[in-house]
């Protein structure tokens, strides 16, 4: 079972405006947003395969 971390991300809020505009097509919250485009560039990059 794998134990979930915190990670403090500083943005500026020009960033944090482009985060927020994926709400609901990326997640509800901007951690979710956050985690869901770490992933997936993550994927894209094959650094991961899942």
């Amino acid at each position: 079972m794998s134990e979930n971390k915190r990670v403090n991300v500083s943005l500026s809020n020009e960033q944090l405006e482009i985060i927020r505009k994926f709400k609901g097509t990326l997640g509800n919250t901007d951690s979710e947003i956050i985690r869901n485009i770490t992933l997936a560039w993550l994927c894209e990059k094959n650094i991961i395969t899942n």
